[in-house]
């Protein structure tokens, strides 16, 4: 079970990071999150699975999202999810 929830925060994590187009390169990225490369780009092509339009912007040096998405993975009440409907 711990291996689900690690994946996820490494997912909120590189998700943060792709808004702010703070990510880096592969390896600083992976540098940053003390994971390997490879690891990395498991849990990129997991995200892009979850339809997480992730490409890499060379002029920037980041990883970015094409298109304008949200993420998020947990528990919620129906006025908290009703209240985020209402930001897109």
């Amino acid at each position: 079970m711990n291996v689900i929830i690690k994946h996820i925060e490494l997912m909120e994590r590189i998700d943060q990071l792709i808004r702010m187009q703070a990510t880096g390169n592969s390896a600083e990225l992976a540098s940053r999150l003390k994971i390997s490369k490879t690891k990395l780009y498991r849990i990129i092509n997991i995200m892009k699975k979850l339809n997480a339009p992730i490409d890499y912007n060379v002029s920037i040096q980041s990883f970015v999202y094409v298109e304008e998405v949200g993420f998020k993975f947990g528990f919620y009440t129906k006025e908290m999810y009703s209240q985020e409907l209402n930001l897109f």
